[in-house]
């Protein structure tokens, strides 16, 4: 099993949905970096459960303690271990499930792979596995913020058949994004995804849909051809999230019906750079990036443990119904908001800190 992510920027993770915590090392953070357990906690707090009528409601803190790495508030460039005690544990929820491989997850591919799997919570193969990411995205973030000036914002740009309409990736912030519920940043498509949202719920049902992503003041010449090129390095990010299940940068799928003539993005002066007039390249090109926003977007599958009785199998191939128990979010996309920063974020600083091996 791979829990290592990044080169020089690396994270491990440990820890399952009902163990007793979760947790990281981080190992590549610049020293000499101002960070405290408040940095992560702003992150952490818009990932955890609970957090409003549309998420799951274990009731987790998910409060981090540094254990390393760290002196008087500063980075020592040494490696920075942290920790978070999982306090809501229900794995008798999951006792009725134990014989039978829950459709569309890992119950059944994980028992494939290992001949075993953890019995309650999904083990690994949780989204609960995610705030360790997010504890490292947190950090990779503030040295990005503090040495290069990136600034990364996401939000849900669908849920459902419901679009985001009027939102301006150069002027997004996270509060605009944290003013509703569901993080859609535009008030009557936040309304009515909300409002979807609840539906799925009450059907005991569950929603699929998209988040964007922007990454500002990313500086031209990140990313590593021809492999390592920024793009596949955030497609690997994104698609490691659990339920995502597609990425689109730039222009995406659409691009692939313009013309060249349409799609090109023609130079022009921007202060004292050469920039781009358009940016269907999505601020990468030749998996390099130009100086232009970073933007891309992640689709998230609905949730595949549901409480709607289903007819399906169980590890023996007998037939049984199925209606999963458990606390499970309706809808993935609010709190993937800050996970698909933290990817973004841990990708932007594994190459930010190859680029300064080349100076």
């Amino acid at each position: 099993m791979s829990s290592t992510f990044g080169t020089l920027f690396k994270v491990t993770t440990f820890g399952e949905s009902h163990s007793p915590a979760l947790g990281g090392v981080v190992d590549g953070c610049l020293p000499g970096l101002e960070l405290s357990e408040a940095d992560i906690q702003a992150q952490l707090d818009r990932r955890r459960p609970g957090q409003s009528a549309l998420a799951t409601q274990r009731a987790e803190e998910d409060r981090v303690e540094i254990l390393s790495g760290i002196e008087q508030g500063i980075t020592l460039g040494t490696p920075i271990g942290f920790i978070i005690r999982n306090r809501d544990q229900r794995p008798g929820d999951y006792a009725d499930m134990r014989a039978v491989p829950r459709p569309s997850h890992a119950d059944y591919t994980y028992v494939q792979k290992y001949g075993l799997r953890a019995s309650s919570g999904g083990g690994r193969a949780s989204a609960r596995e995610t705030a360790a990411r997010v504890c490292a995205g947190a950090i990779a973030e503030k040295m990005l913020r503090e040495r290069a000036g990136i600034d990364i914002v996401a939000w849900v740009s669908s849920a459902g058949d419901i679009e985001c309409a009027g939102v301006d990736p150069e002027t997004i912030s996270r509060p605009r994004v944290d003013a509703h519920p569901s993080r859609c940043p535009h008030p009557e498509s936040a309304r009515a995804m909300e409002a979807l949202i609840a539906q799925a719920q009450s059907e005991q049902d569950s929603l699929g849909g998209t988040v964007t992503c922007v990454c500002r003041n990313v500086p031209a010449g990140l990313g590593e051809p021809v492999f390592d090129k920024l793009e596949a390095l955030l497609a690997q990010g994104m698609l490691s999230i659990p339920a995502a299940k597609g990425f689109e940068i730039g222009s995406g799928f659409a691009g692939a019906r313009m013309r060249g003539s349409q799609h090109n993005d023609l130079f022009i002066k921007k202060g004292d750079r050469l920039g781009t007039r358009t940016n269907y390249s999505g601020g990468v090109q030749g998996g390099i990036t130009n100086g232009e926003p970073v933007i891309f977007l992640v689709a998230f599958k609905p949730v595949a443990t549901i409480g709607q009785p289903q007819q399906t199998a169980d590890f023996d191939g007998n037939p049984v119904t199925l209606a999963a128990k458990g606390r499970h979010d309706p809808c993935v996309l609010p709190r993937a908001v800050p996970i698909v920063e933290a990817m973004a974020a841990l990708v932007l600083a594994d190459c930010y800190l190859r680029q300064l091996q080349r100076r």
